[in-house]
């Protein structure tokens, strides 16, 4: 369910994940700031600075082990 997981990241409920909201809740699986941005370039293809449901998706569906670690840890 990609939903769910849109929501454990996106704090402020604004239908969209912020590198601020994404490097908070890969902070606490021990990922590093480094990491976290090149992870948030890697799954925000239109570069606009947020990560939207679509780009979720599709990042879950490439990595489906990754998302299912990241969110179990959250």
């Amino acid at each position: 369910m990609i939903m769910p997981r849109l929501n454990r990241f996106d704090y402020n409920g604004d239908g969209k994940i912020s590198l601020s909201e994404f490097t908070d809740a890969l902070k606490a699986v021990g990922s590093s700031l480094p990491d976290q941005v090149q992870r948030m370039e890697e799954i925000d293809k239109d570069r606009n600075g947020f990560i939207s449901f679509e780009e979720l998706f599709d990042f879950q569906h490439a990595n489906p082990d990754l998302m299912k670690e990241v969110v179990k840890r959250l």
